[in-house]
């Protein structure tokens, strides 16, 4: 979210929290077999975990297992110790593993999708098809033992557990490429009017985006996750959590028992959500949005005041998906959100109104009492003669400025480990290189000198077999055909020619390099870093092939989204192999299990952008509509980019572009405050600065809605984490994934009844709505 992520979407990094940055004093952690860490639940320190030892009671064989469990300690570099107690897994790359991880995979895929379309936000589907797929793996054996393919199957354990969270993560896909650069092309009129009549260049893209990903990341595993991980302190903060949480699920039964427990907390946050999200759809204003103003605009006799607030977007949402993702993001976060929708929504664009700087738009319609009802968030006519904007157009330039700025300046204040990462790299080919010289009886002194550098180090020692790894020629041709493939595609269907392909690729991989390295150490993915500055790398390259400025920006987004989807792949699919390290799962069937789950991913996210843009065509003509039920914030972020690096002139406001320059500046001091002056016995003050990123989605996502929910999350996760601490240990992210995932799956119902004209709007409520309409 990215990106950990919350998921990998454009804004998936600003999701994620300070206080999950790994504590580097330490890589042992004593482990119990009762509290399994849960890095987006917890939000405490792996370097710090210790949960407390359950009761003792009467000491038979199984408590003092239990007891010596609890007094192990665990290098966190290196894989966990085996235990005896359990059963020997003689097949765990089973059909019944790949298709539930598929399975769960596929409903990330289809939430992600939706919300992300909503609000920009994506989630990761680690830990949520770790544990459901632990607990439908279970039932499974309970229910069905004599079906070989289901339950009988032979014995259930960890690694097996990984092979279907590795499928969800493959089956999850990029969905970023589908809620940011592909829709902003529709936006700017870059394909046809109909997103059928393109899918065949919807499929090559993701293919292109899908494996360019997988098969670059396999190399990465043996680097970041075997050879530089102590070094660099790369902690991979939920891929650990996720195995430490798989391993506590099968060591005792007290983890199974508390498995159960997260699972019911799931199933049932889910079913709920859902139910809620699909019966909300016949009574928006009654069951999901309560327009507070607009009730009192109506029961003051429609005095203008209520409804002037209502106008800027001050309702509150009963959005399960928002609620939960506040339990993830914690207070920090969802207080900055807040913050930055009362500056830009109660505070800027009123005041920019007031001053006649923007204006708004008639939105009431014919009815005289509805008449007050204005939209800010107008798009349309942008530059055209006599053109003022929308206080919505002169946020999105100091939103999208602070998202760049802070984003980069995150990644180059990394430049000392990144420096590192690079020299190990470097370290390691030369050593490579001067084995294969080696065994040719030959010796270079320049390989010879720099391999020395390499071998020396602390480096642990891959424990896999040769078998059990992925052969190099696997990925090695598979890269090789994807790369070729990914020319030819977009020389044919985008017109971008071999050369700019290619640099595509090397940004792709470049990126990617270090988004891994970033998200190993901090859980925070920076792909809005990735995706903008390949939007601007690319900006200057087609900048004297005398392109049209249409298919400057067509090869401007394409470029964009295959940085910021190879990204994506490869942050999520490294962070699998980080878990299977850990849980001493063969790669070989972990890579599999993830070509699988990315081989389906490819077909089922076009066919869902499809899907929600023919229910809701709004998403990517929103010029054409009044109203939409999806803001797509991210679009709008990327169609903004596109337009500025490849037009002449672009027209921003001159306030705007000043504004923007100010607060990315300020924004920029507080990263370098952050990191250079709050450390040592300062770095307690760093959860009070405020989260810059997070503001600056405020800005783009023209309605606090979302950041209202998000705040309802964040304070029930405190209020319940004080009180309840040991409750919300348990439950509190399996609350939050079940909200999310059952939101995003009403969504992909919606749909489907929009399509069928059954929908809410045909045979629903639009009372408690303004203008009669939600």
């Amino acid at each position: 979210m990215a990106d950990e992520k919350i998921t990998n979407a454009d804004y998936v990094d600003v999701t994620t929290t300070d206080n999950k940055e790994m504590n580097e004093k330490t890589s042992v952690v004593p482990v119990t077999s009762h509290e399994p860490y849960d890095a987006i639940s917890h939000n405490i320190n792996i370097g710090e975990f210790s949960a407390n030892p359950a009761p003792r009671g009467e000491h038979d064989q199984n408590s003092l297992k239990e007891e010596l469990l609890e007094e192990e300690t665990l290098d966190l570099y290196k894989p966990f110790p085996i235990n005896e107690d359990v059963a020997i897994e003689e097949n765990i790359l089973t059909v019944r593993a790949v298709v539930v991880g598929v399975i769960l995979g596929c409903l990330v895929n289809a939430s992600n999708l939706y919300l992300g379309l909503k609000t920009g936000f994506t989630f990761s589907s680690t830990l949520f098809g770790a544990i459901f797929g632990y607990g439908i793996i279970k039932s499974l054996t309970k229910w069905t033992p004599g079906i070989p393919i289901l339950g009988g199957g032979g014995t259930f354990g960890p690694q097996e557990n990984v092979i279907i969270q590795s499928a969800a993560t493959g089956a999850g896909g990029i969905a970023g490429l589908f809620v940011a650069g592909l829709p902003a092309m529709y936006k700017l009129d870059l394909l046809s009017h109909d997103p059928k009549q393109d899918m065949g260049r919807i499929f090559t893209i993701t293919i292109i985006c899908s494996f360019f990903g997988l098969f670059f990341v396999t190399p990465l595993r043996r680097f970041f996750v075997i050879q530089v991980a102590r070094e660099l302190k790369l902690m991979f903060p939920t891929p650990t959590a996720t195995a430490l949480t798989i391993r506590t699920m099968h060591a005792t039964a007290s983890g199974a028992k508390e498995a159960i427990s997260k699972l019911k907390a799931i199933g049932f946050t889910f079913i709920g959500a859902l139910c809620h999200r699909v019966v909300s759809y016949y009574a928006v204003g009654i069951l999901y949005d309560w327009h507070v103003f607009t009730w009192f605009y109506i029961w003051s006799g429609y005095k203008n005041w209520a409804l002037n607030i209502e106008n800027w977007g001050w309702f509150i949402e009963w959005t399960p998906a928002f609620i939960g993702s506040g339990m993830l993001i914690g207070l920090n976060s969802a207080i900055s959100l807040f913050a930055g929708s009362v500056l830009a929504w109660g505070l800027i664009g009123p005041l920019l109104v007031h001053y006649g700087v923007c204006i708004g738009k008639a939105a009431g319609g014919d009815d005289p009492k509805w008449a007050p009802l204005i939209s800010f968030t107008s798009l349309s006519h942008i530059g055209e003669a006599g053109w003022t904007p929308s206080p919505r157009y002169w946020l999105l330039w100091p939103g999208v400025m602070i998202m760049v700025c802070v984003s980069l300046a995150e990644l180059f204040i990394q430049y000392k480990i990144i420096a590192i990462a690079f020299k190990s790299l470097f370290q390691s080919a030369c050593s490579g290189l001067q084995g294969i010289a080696e065994r040719r009886g030959k010796n270079l002194n320049f390989l010879a000198r720099h391999a020395a550098g390499a071998r020396n180090g602390n480096i642990v020692e891959d424990p896999t077999r040769p078998e059990d790894q992925v052969k190099d020629w696997m990925w090695i041709v598979g890269l090789l055909v994807t790369i070729v493939i990914a020319m030819i595609i977009c020389q044919l269907q985008w017109q971008m020619n071999p050369g700019l392909t290619l640099l595509a690729c090397v940004l792709g991989f470049f990126f990617s390099f270090l988004c891994v390295q970033i998200g190993a150490v901090t859980d925070q993915t920076p792909l809005t870093a990735a995706s903008k500055a390949s939007q601007l790398v690319f900006g200057g390259a087609t900048a004297g092939h005398n392109f049209s400025i249409q298919h400057a920006q067509k090869l401007n987004l394409v470029a964009g989204g295959i940085a910021s989807g190879a990204a994506d792949v490869a942050t999520s699919l490294t962070g699998d192999f980080r878990t299977g390290f850990l849980m001493r799962t063969p790669p070989i069937k972990q890579w599999i299990a993830q070509a699988f789950g990315t081989f389906i991913s490819v077909w089922l996210a076009p066919g869902l952008f499809v899907l929600f843009t023919s229910a809701y065509p709004c998403i990517i003509h929103p010029d054409e509509y009044d109203h939409c039920a999806f803001l797509a914030p991210s679009v709008s972020a990327w169609a903004a980019v596109a337009q500025a690096v490849t037009q002449p002139k672009i027209p921003i406001p001159l306030s705007s572009g000043i504004f923007s320059v100010v607060m990315g500046v300020f924004a920029i001091g507080q990263v370098a405050f952050r990191h250079f002056y709050l450390v040592g016995p300062h770095e307690k003050y760093r959860v009070y600065l405020p989260n810059w990123g997070a503001i600056a989605l405020s800005f783009v996502i023209p309605s606090p809605v979302f950041t209202n929910a998000s705040l309802i999350g964040a304070i029930v996760a405190a209020l319940w984490t004080k009180y309840k601490p040991k409750s919300f240990e348990l439950y509190g992210y399996a609350v939050a994934a079940g909200l999310i995932a059952g939101e995003g799956m009403g969504g992909v119902i919606g749909a489907i009844l929009q399509l069928t004209g059954v929908s809410g709007d045909v045979y629903g409520t639009q009372a408690g709505c303004p203008g009669g309409s939600c």
